[in-house]
């Protein structure tokens, strides 16, 4: 195998870039995984090749092949060695990036992290990149190798079934013309399989009752995959709680006890891979409230609600981290606690399709959705809103007449994200992306926004559905 870095961008003609090709000429049907360590600091990043491993049938579109979705920190393109033409691009996001802007990564700290990029497998030698957007949002290379798929010696079977029983939870046909999410659970001991099942179950229907997934059900498969761990429940490190879980879920990701993700890539993706995919959901064995999602790798949420009358706050996690892993959602609220430093810098447009820094106005990206009539940016009562969060963290949680004076406060603010005049239209309301001032979500309210089962707002769902039509065709 041969590694080359240099700029394809000035290699290969712009007209590459964007056209489809025909699968069967370039491609086998059967899946490319190739395992590479992202190694780096705040500001420096290398990436240096793991292993390149053959995996089942290739489970996304024949069709759509070249990404035209523009989303996602990264994006994998996949040229034909021979003749310079684009066989397959995906954006992508990783765990790299977000511990970039944490205080660890800021303190000069290193670290190497796991990842895989999967793709079709090629017929015949390519150039596989990895690109990063920079500060003007363009995409540029910042690896490069050759991959012979003839190779022996670099080319690895993929994992074989470690066992796990695989139940359909949904099949409305060939994984090429649908889109293929698996589930799995951690922290699942031998004797809580069946439990699995059900959790599975619940939270597929949980996902497939909320629009505009509701709608579109039957472009969809759903396998969920019975991961035994040795141990119930997974790590929780701020209660020096340990477990040997096999999908190696954490909570405490960045310092955020709520935060949950697994640093074991390599185990997850040869466990998967022997069931078809697009998509990844994790189902935690846990009773704290938590979850994650990152943009093409995979969804976590806890499973067990300890407390009676709030259960619905687990399906708002996986529907809502789904949003995330799915269709490459922002987090729309700014008020509560992150492991970030400056997540979104001033001055950078986001990539993600629901938030935007509005630094043309009223040119802003969802202009097309945006309700005849409204101003951008749009007044909200933010102000009020804003005090009253105030005055709820100025209350003593521990006082006898808490929960009296807590209600009204809380109240007046769903009222505010209630308001009639405004709920359902799309503008630029400020407050987005972790940041109170100078960043602007699509509507009022969201599944992306509020802590509740409110409905995704237009934006949000017009970015789910090109999703599922991106997959589906």
């Amino acid at each position: 195998m041969r590694t080359r870095f240099f700029l394809l961008l000035f290699v290969f003609p712009a007209f590459v870039l964007d056209a489809q090709v025909d699968f069967n000429s370039y491609f086998l049907d059967k899946t490319m995984r190739v395992d590479y360590h992202h190694v780096g600091g705040k500001s420096e990043e290398r990436l240096t090749l793991d292993k390149v491993y053959q995996e089942g049938p290739w489970p996304g579109s024949i069709v759509n092949l070249v990404d035209t979705l523009n989303l996602g920190e990264y994006m994998l393109r996949v040229f034909d060695l021979k003749t310079g033409i684009l066989l397959y691009s995906r954006g992508f996001n990783n765990v790299f990036h977000e511990w970039q802007t944490t205080a660890e990564a800021g303190r000069g700290v290193w670290k190497t992290f796991h990842e895989s990029v999967r793709f079709p497998f090629p017929r015949r030698e390519v150039q596989m990149t990895i690109n990063r957007r920079d500060r003007a949002q363009v995409f540029r290379e910042v690896f490069s190798t050759v991959i012979n798929p003839a190779d022996p010696t670099v080319v690895i079977t993929g994992a074989q079934h470690p066992g796990f029983e695989i139940v359909t939870l949904m099949d409305n046909g060939h994984r090429h013309r649908n889109v293929d999410i698996l589930i799995l659970g951690d922290g699942y001991a031998r004797d809580e399989s069946d439990k699995f099942k059900a959790d599975a179950k619940h939270f597929n229907d949980v996902m497939f009752e909320t629009s505009p997934f509701r709608e579109r059900r039957k472009d969809f498969n759903v396998r969920a995959m019975c991961v035994i761990s040795p141990e119930s429940g997974v790590n929780i490190p701020d209660r020096n709680i340990w477990k040997n879980n096999t999908l190696g879920s954490t909570y405490n990701t960045f310092g955020s006890p709520r935060y949950i993700l697994t640093e074991e890539n390599r185990i997850l993706r040869n466990i998967a891979a022997t069931a078809p995919y697009d998509f990844l959901c994790i189902l935690v064995n846990d009773d704290r409230y938590g979850g994650g999602g990152i943009y093409q790798l995979y969804t976590t949420t806890y499973v067990n609600e300890k407390n009676a009358g709030q259960e619905w706050q687990r399906d708002y996690v996986y529907v809502h981290e789904f949003g995330h892993s799915f269709a490459g959602l922002a987090d729309e609220y700014y008020s509560a606690s992150t492991g970030y430093d400056e997540f979104y810098p001033e001055g950078i447009e986001p990539s993600e399709p629901n938030i935007t820094r509005l630094m043309n106005p009223p040119d802003v990206k969802w202009r097309h959705l945006v309700t005849p009539g409204t101003d951008i940016p749009t007044d909200w009562g933010k102000e009020e809103y804003d005090g009253l969060r105030g005055k709820l963290m100025q209350l003593d949680r521990l006082a006898d007449d808490y929960y009296e004076k807590r209600d009204p406060i809380m109240q007046r603010g769903k009222d505010i994200l209630s308001n009639p005049e405004l709920l359902g239209k799309v503008g630029a309301f400020e407050g987005a992306g972790y940041v109170s001032e100078g960043m602007y979500r699509p509507s009022l309210d969201c599944r992306m926004f509020s802590l509740g089962l409110v409905d995704f707002c237009p934006v949000c769902r017009a970015a789910i559905e090109r999703q599922i039509d991106f997959y589906a065709e």
